[in-house]
């Protein structure tokens, strides 16, 4: 098949390019490269990264990319704007304005090329506040997305685009299916900069402000938790999208338990080194307290389910970070 893949330099998309290409696909990327990278793809493609057509643009700007989207068997729409939790609540009016104009063009050019099939993935900060209490919350299920009261700009615009899939479907005829992710860990990923996601940055810190000062600095008071899902398992789901899934609603992915930022850091340095001392710096923001997926839907619906336990994947991505950043 033909198949466009919108932030497909990123971590999540590099490594579904990486399996499309396993299947014989004919891939497309179109990214404009603010946090995806070449590199990301070199390391998940490996040798066949020549197989794959990338396009430079702005999806939050209509222009010629739309021409790419012609004669598509599939649109998986990954592209938007996130970051760490520091960088989204300092930039949340521009994060919110340029996701609707990102989802919106993505929706409408899908539309104007009547493409076979659009994928859309969207994210568990879009859940309302009130049910993301801490470790302890009931894994949600979609049905509770209403009524909404995401926390974060990005949620809500990460909700708006999960309403423009279900329009479009509705209106054009074209199936579409909607996952909706929780914290998502792996390689390759951002480590260093204002962009890291939590575990990322952690255990790039732990790496080398940890093994030198004895001390690791963690955001918030350690009780804030996500249930962090493996970039492996979140690309098995969107594999199973190409045939299963369309036009049932939001499917969550995720685990159904709930682990704490000061569990996670507690791994992460009996990984690296044990004699290092955690701190938590409470002036930080935490986001949503915490949060987990009731994942019967996407069981039932896509044969989906976690297998990936967080020690493993803890493991790998510190030995990613140690080898990226050549530290011994």
């Amino acid at each position: 098949m033909k198949i466009v893949v919108t932030g497909g330099a990123g971590m999540i998309g590099s490594n579904l390019v990486a399996a499309l290409l396993k299947q014989e696909h004919e891939v497309h990327v179109i990214d404009n490269f603010w946090r995806g990278s070449i590199s990301n793809l070199e390391v998940a493609c490996g040798d066949t990264i020549s197989d794959v057509k990338i396009h430079v643009a702005d999806l939050s700007l209509f222009g010629d990319w739309i021409k790419i989207l012609e004669g598509a068997d599939c649109v998986y729409h990954l592209a938007d704007i996130v970051a760490g939790i520091g960088y989204v609540f300092s930039n949340e009016g521009f994060i919110f304005r340029k996701n609707l104009h990102i989802n919106s063009n993505v929706a409408a050019a899908c539309e104007m090329m009547n493409v076979g099939r659009y994928i859309y993935v969207g994210t568990a900060c879009s859940f309302p506040l009130e049910l993301q209490t801490g470790v302890d919350a009931k894994p949600m299920k979609e049905s509770q997305q209403y009524p909404a009261h995401p926390e974060s700009a990005y949620g809500w615009s990460k909700l708006m685009g999960e309403l423009d899939a279900k329009y479009m479907s509705q209106a054009s005829g074209i199936p579409s299916v909607v996952l909706v992710f929780h914290n998502v860990y792996g390689t390759p990923t951002e480590f260093q900069s204002n962009r890291a996601q939590a575990i990322p940055a952690m255990c790039y810190r732990a790496l080398t402000e940890g093994t030198k000062s004895g001390v690791l600095n963690v955001w918030g008071d350690g009780t804030q938790g996500r249930a962090f899902v493996h970039v492996d398992e979140v690309v098995s789901a969107l594999l199973l999208s190409l045939t299963k899934g369309e036009n049932v609603g939001p499917i969550q992915i995720g685990p159904d338990f709930c682990t704490s930022i000061s569990e996670i850091s507690k791994k992460i340095v009996d990984i690296v080194d044990p004699e290092i001392r955690i701190h938590f710096d409470k002036s930080k923001p935490i986001g949503d307290k915490g949060r987990c997926a009731d994942y019967s839907k996407a069981k039932a619906v896509l044969g989906w389910q976690p297998t990936i336990s967080i020690d493993d994947g803890l493991r790998q991505l510190i030995r990613w970070i140690q080898k990226s950043a050549q530290l011994r």
